[in-house]
């Protein structure tokens, strides 16, 4: 049973690893035996930290997913994660931002910024991270989708559209490539304490009112994904394709 969730041997890139969910996925998977590349425009020196402690390699790649990303500019962030330690078994697009605005109010700029992040560089970096796992006989590409992609969300337009592309992306890549060996599946969380979410947090309206809504009773915490994260990374995973997995605290079943 312990090989099912065993990464040792294992290579990952991850996108936004530097604080929050990223960085909770990545040291579950370096714990999980698997060395760690992490993309991102902001230092990632405390996760690089973690991952060494757990007995794993890690290497940065500095980018940044929100200006105007290229096709050829990701396809380089996974050439650099396969320079580092030689193969890529999983790719962990989690990188991500929101801005919150009405509707009326949102601007071309904060549109192209939040769809740049969440949806364009996902789709380049999983093509490019696909070509290598399909020359390699296969690999795990996981996408954090969102409860986003499940409603409609309250003056996150741009965001609800993103997340619900990052489902309708795991569902269309899966049906392409499950028959090769690539296995794509999302994670979807719920309310987390994070960056993204400290304006809701500190809502003296809105947070009472998201709490009552999960039936845990709390706030999910980042390390709530590592089992979700190491599931769905490691062979415990291999007939699961297509799959968005809410981590919610029981908010969609309410």
């Amino acid at each position: 049973m312990h090989n099912l969730f065993d990464l040792n041997g294992r290579a990952a890139l991850v996108t936004g690893a530097n604080t929050g969910l990223g960085q909770a996925i990545a040291i579950a998977l370096a714990e999980a035996g698997a060395d760690i590349v992490a993309a991102g425009r902001s230092d990632a020196a405390e996760t690089a930290a973690r991952v060494r402690a757990a007995g794993r390699r890690f290497h940065f790649v500095p980018t940044d997913l929100s200006r105007k990303p290229q096709q050829a500019q990701l396809a380089g962030v996974v050439e650099q994660a396969l320079d580092a330690f030689g193969r890529l078994d999983i790719l962990v697009n989690n990188a991500g931002i929101i801005r919150r605005a009405n509707a009326i109010d949102v601007t071309e700029e904060d549109w192209d910024a939040v769809l740049d992040t969440n949806l364009k560089s996902l789709f380049f970096l999983s093509q490019a991270a696909a070509r290598h796992m399909l020359a390699q006989g296969g690999g795990k590409i996981i996408n954090v989708a969102s409860l986003l992609s499940f409603q409609g969300g309250i003056r996150v337009p741009a965001y609800a559209a993103s997340k619900s592309g990052v489902a309708g992306l795991t569902h269309a890549l899966a049906n392409e490539w499950a028959a090769r060996g690539i296995n794509v599946n999302a994670i979807a969380p719920g309310y987390f304490a994070t960056n993204n979410t400290a304006a809701l947090r500190a809502d003296p309206a809105r947070e009472p009112q998201i709490l009552a809504r999960i039936p845990a009773g709390r706030w999910g915490r980042p390390e709530d994904l590592a089992g979700a994260a190491v599931f769905l990374a490691g062979a415990a995973s291999d007939y699961v394709h297509g799959v968005v997995l809410p981590v919610d605290g029981g908010w969609l079943a309410r």
